[in-house]
């Protein structure tokens, strides 16, 4: 059994004047611990397949199910990591971290002291009292990071959360959160518009046809990619050959 089943998700915006079909067909199976990214042209309902995922929107049809069971409104097991931190800025970055602890209700000394740990785990020290304000870009999405993984959600969606960051700021990142996933033994779903991005991180990766859409093509990432980081990954041989690959199908599916 998967521990992420897709199956047959179709989904439908409905206005007064129309019906856009944004997703038809979706159905995959993702293993526990595997990391997925989704690539392909604007609108073709990749952030849409995400909030499905996430149970923040139902599907017109179709099931999403963990474990065999089906998500559902709001589910406390995902977490959601999106391409700004939405720090609150009125509250330290320690308040912050634990929001979703409270809002979950399981706030205790334990979970507090763990949230608290990975803070520094992930390179940021002393920062717990101090405001969204006084971090920079990429120490705001770590804390972000640090605030989604509080509530140690079974899989975690990332939307583009590197993009809004200088380029050598979001390597670093890249690299930091790849091996905090794997540490944690962690599911990861990635939308985003970078090839190299989604190669460098993933096991496998999905691209997804314009309008409505569906699952055009599969790639798996090779091993010998996959045991490096994704800064290391970057220099590897293989890495330009699938590169190349999967720019000629997007090529294709614009």
């Amino acid at each position: 059994m998967s521990f992420l089943t897709i199956d047959q998700v179709y989904h439908t915006y409905f206005t007064k004047e129309s019906a856009t079909t944004a997703l038809e067909n979706i159905s995959l199976s993702i293993e526990e611990g595997e990391f997925i990214s989704f690539l392909g042209p604007s609108g073709c309902g990749k952030t849409t397949l995400l909030s499905i995922i996430a149970g923040l929107i139902e599907p017109t049809e179709g099931s999403v199910k963990i474990k065999n069971e089906t998500v559902g409104r709001m589910q406390s097991s995902i977490g959601y990591m999106l391409q700004q931190d939405y720090l609150f800025p009125w509250k330290t970055i320690e308040e912050n971290i634990l929001l979703g602890l409270k809002i979950s209700k399981q706030i205790n000394e334990k979970t507090k002291q763990k949230s608290l740990h990975l803070l520094n785990e992930i390179g940021l020290h002393n920062v717990e009292k101090h405001f969204p304000r006084q971090l920079s870009g990429g120490m705001r999405q770590r804390a972000a990071l640090v605030r989604t993984l509080s509530t140690n959600p079974k899989i975690l969606l990332l939307d583009e959360p590197f993009s809004a960051l200088d380029y050598q700021t979001k390597l670093k990142l890249e690299n930091l959160v790849f091996s905090t996933l794997k540490e944690y033994e962690k599911t990861a779903l990635l939308v985003t518009h970078d090839i190299e991005e989604a190669i460098a991180m993933s096991d496998r990766i999905f691209l997804l046809s314009k309008k409505p859409g569906t699952i055009a093509r599969m790639f798996i990432v090779p091993n010998e990619l996959k045991q490096l980081l994704p800064f290391e990954a970057r220099q590897h041989e293989e890495f330009s050959t699938l590169f190349q690959q999967i720019w000629k199908e997007l090529d294709q599916l614009e």
